[in-house]
This record gives C-alpha cells, structure tokens and sequence, in this order.
C-alpha cells in the first residue's frame, strides 16, 4: 500500500478507459445512496494495522484515516486528519502535524493527540515480524505538543517520512479499543475513515457502510460497498459475468483480462480500465537457506530466467519485463540486472556453479501465494520451473499456500526462495529499496547491507528535492544485484473491471494503488 521530476508522471497514474463502447446509462451520478459489491482475491490477512504490511491496507484505506493522506488525484501527501503538517526544522528531523478539531472515530472517542500517539507507539512496541514497525525506523519519538499538536523526532534526516505518514501502516485508532501492547482481537475494526466495517466473515466478505461521524476528504459516491473475497481469478470473473459483483479489484489474471477485453456475449456488459501499473514482480532468496543462501546458486538463477518469456507466456502483455529493482516511471529506474546478467545464457549459469565448486542439478523449493495474485502466480512459477529445470542445473519444486498461511511461512523463515509482489507503499524509490534491507523489513529476512542502511538512505533522506537522489539509488542498485537477495521479474499494469452501469471506476486508484471505494457509483439510467 506510497515524487519529484518524473515522481509527477509515475503517482498521477492516469487512467485509460481500454473499451468505451455504447451504454443505456448516463454517465451522471445517481443520487449517492446505492449499494455496490466489489470481488477481489486479495483478502487483509488481520483486521489490526499494528501487524499489516501487506495488502490489508485495501480495507484499511477505505475504514481509517491518517494524518496525511493522498486525495484523489494528489501526487504529494495532504492533510486528512491533520490540519497542517510540517517540517520545523531545516534538518527535516522535527516534523509536526496539527489536528482538525472535533474528529470522532465511529465509536465516538475522541481523535486527538493523545490518540496519535498512541496509534504509533503501538506500532513499535508491538513491533510484529514483518510488519508496519519497519516503516518506521528513522522515528526516534512522539511528543504531544497539547490536545491536538504532535511533534515527530526523526533519529536522521527523512525526507519521505510525510509519505510514510499518508500510508495505511499509520492508520490512526482509538486507545480504548487497541491496546497498547498487543493486537485488537476479533473480527472488528474501529477508525474514523469514509466506511464503518459493519461485519468481516473471513473468506468471504467485508459489510462498509457510510460513517456519519466522518469529516475528511472523500466524497462518498455510494452509501455501502460489499468487498467479496474470491480464491482464484476464474470465480472472481465468473461472478462478474453473472452480474454478482459490479466491479472487480486486484486478482484477475492475464488470461481473464484478455478475454473479458474481447467483449463476448458474457462479457459485453463489462468495462476494463487500465492504470500505468507500479505492480512489480519479485522473486526472493532465503539467505539462511543452505542452498538459496549461496550467491552462486542466486547468481545462476539470474543469469537463467526468461523475463521476455514470463510476460509473454504467463501475462500476456498485461507487464512486461523489469530489470531494476526501481519500476519504470520512478526516480532511480535502471537496467542493473541486464547489464549484470544479459540475456538467458545457461554456459554462464554453469560456469558460476561449477567456480563455486556446487553440485548440480541444484534442489530449490519454490513457494507462492495462491490467493493473492489470482492465477498469475501458479502460472508464473510453473513457467520459473519450466526455464531453470531446462538448461539442466537445477531441479524446483512448487509449492503454494493460501495467502494467510504464506505471510505466516515467510515471516517464519520457512521458504528457501519465494514469490514476492510489491505495490508502492508511497511513489519514491525509497519505498523500493528500504522496506527490503535491513534486521527488520517486510521480507522478515535480515539483508545486512551496511552501505546502503548507513550512506545511500540517510544520504538521499537528506534531500528534499526527490528528483536528485538517483544516484543513491542506482548505487543501491548495483549492491542488490551483485548479492541477488531479490530478483526484478515483472512490472504489471493495473486493471479494474466494471459492469457499465458502474462509473467512478476511473478514479478508484489512489497513489499507493490502493482502491478508493468512495469514487464507486450507480450510473443515472435514462
């Protein structure tokens, strides 16, 4: 779930409606008060944003608020439930945020700064594996400056940390709800957001309905919305054919892409949008691993994997091919692993392995989240297997589980190597290389990278103009592809699919690629 000279370009994502067609609806709003019902396979694996760094941020966009926040069409964080934000310091180490007065969270205590800071202190002292505490390390303190003043002391300089407050990680709760010490249990959530989570039955849906005690900057276009929660992209598009669902989130694969955009008698009654996609691929090693944690065996991989035939075989023009860990679009971007590793070339692979004296074929395990990317993801390793087992070196085993029980096993340590997605948790190329180094980052396995931790980052956090920092980063670049603890495969495209009496659709994706439920709504018929 988070710009600079080309920052503008890559946040804005400006959408493209791929299929206009002619329709019996107006393109007027209705009056506000309908019910819409969203499919999606990407379901909050807890209901707590003291333990989320992953896609949960979904639901927590549309049911909490944070002290900045990224307005329809923004490409900088503005304020949602602070007033005024600011550095007030020329060392950009002291940042204050000013409170609206009067805001209530749905069960009517009050959101002040008592409630501020208790909602990230949590956060730290909860400080899950994996979770939202890795966002946060450049914090030092939270100090109350009266009833509705906080000042943030940064232990560095941190340029992006007004962007890490926009994220659903920060997300604002009441003390009397979420301890200070532990996660909230149950299936209940309580924010100050556009929705109230009315009900949550796991596997199957979230209840929103319109909080009345809700003062922030979303125009709610609807009265209710139903997320339903799909195991695979086939039942997500059957439902929409069947008009089950009015629209459709993250979870259709490249194949029901294409062939809902081929308007067949099923589909004729569904739009696809497309948005310039930060929805980038990863395929990530295990550095404990006996086999994954040596560079030789990574290396070879590198120089093995097909990403022209990945994107073709397995997305079908819905990505295409990423050889920096930076996505196109961003500050940074490079082409570091192609010029590391060139094309598919199996006499260097060999050549690697055998200089490091490793036996071959060599054994890996490769794991991935069934539930999480619709079907791309069995598809896309099915084909990593096809590739590395053909040049003759290795031998993988794929291996999936559902979403919950894959956060589980690679917070765990428990994959030798596995699939990674990341959308942006702010647009800055920070957010693609920080969250992943480090003793405590979102992959829970520790990348100790001195050069980039102590100089790169502090570096580039010092300035303010995000547009000069690339340097930093393609040096950053070139440490991770030489060690090879990730490997770029993909950046996708975003899609969301609608039935045309649906509208707002184009305006759904906020900069974070999260999904504004409150842009949806019923067409006006004629």
């Amino acid at each position: 779930m988070f710009h600079r000279t080309s920052l503008r370009a890559a946040a804005t994502l400006t959408s493209i409606s791929l299929l206009s067609g002619c329709s019996l609806f107006s393109d007027s709003e209705a009056d506000g008060n309908g019910k819409l019902s969203v499919g999606t396979t990407s379901e909050p694996t807890t209901l707590d944003p003291a333990a989320a760094w992953d896609g949960s941020w979904e639901l927590y966009r549309n049911v909490f608020q944070t002290l900045l926040s990224f307005p329809t069409g923004s490409t900088t964080p503005k304020p949602d439930a602070a007033r005024a934000c600011r550095f007030v310091d020329s060392a950009s180490k002291v940042f204050e945020c000013e409170l609206k007065p009067g805001l209530v969270f749905s069960n009517g205590e009050a959101l002040d700064a008592r409630a501020v800071k208790h909602s990230i202190d949590r956060i730290r002292n909860i400080a899950v594996k994996g979770g939202p505490n890795g966002l946060l390390n450049s914090l030092g303190s939270v100090e109350l400056v009266g009833e509705l003043k906080v000042k943030f002391h940064l232990k560095a300089s941190d340029a992006t940390f007004p962007f890490i407050l926009a994220t659903p990680a920060t997300s604002l709760v009441p003390p009397g709800e979420y301890p200070a010490n532990k996660l909230r249990e149950g299936n209940e959530l309580t924010g100050s957001g556009p929705y109230v989570l009315k009900s949550y039955r796991k596997r199957d849906r979230s209840e929103l309905v319109r909080n009345d005690k809700y003062t922030g900057f979303a125009k709610r276009k609807n009265a209710a919305v139903t997320i339903r929660y799909f195991p695979d992209s086939s039942s997500l598009a059957r439902a929409l054919k069947k008009k089950d669902i009015d629209a459709t989130y993250r979870g259709l694969s490249a194949t029901d892409i294409v062939e809902l955009q081929q308007k067949r008698a099923d589909s004729e009654h569904i739009r696809i949008i497309e948005t310039v996609g930060m929805d980038v691929r990863y395929l990530v090693f295990n550095p404990k691993d006996p086999k994954a944690g040596k560079p030789a065996v990574r290396r070879a991989v590198a120089h093995l994997v097909d990403r022209d035939a990945l994107v073709s075989k397995v997305h079908h023009g819905t990505a295409e091919p990423l050889y920096s860990m930076v996505p196109k679009g961003i500050t940074g971007h490079t082409t570091e692993f192609f010029d590391r590793y060139g094309d598919p070339d199996t006499a260097k692979a060999k050549r690697v392995l055998d200089n490091a004296n490793i036996e071959t074929p060599v054994k890996l395990d490769f794991w991935y989240p069934t539930d999480r990317y619709g079907s791309a993801g069995g598809a896309e390793f099915r084909e990593l297997k096809r590739q590395l087992e053909a040049s003759g070196l290795f031998r993988i085993t794929v291996q999936g589980k559902s979403d919950a029980e894959f956060q589980e096993g690679f917070k765990n340590g428990d994959f030798p190597v596995f699939g990674w997605g990341w959308f942006p948790d702010f647009p800055d190329p920070d957010n693609f290389i920080a969250p992943f180094v480090g003793p405590n980052n979102a992959l829970a396995i520790p990348y100790d990278s001195p050069e980039i931790t102590k100089d790169l980052l502090p570096a580039s956090r010092a300035e303010s103009d995000r547009g000069a920092v690339a340097k930093d980063f393609e040096r950053a670049q070139e440490i991770m592809a030489e060690d090879v603890l990730m490997l770029p495969l993909s950046q996708g495209k975003m899609y969301v699919a609608a039935n045309d009496d649906v509208g707002g659709a184009e305006r759904t994706f906020d900069p974070q690629t999260i999904m504004q439920m409150w842009e949806l709504y019923r067409k006006a018929s004629w």
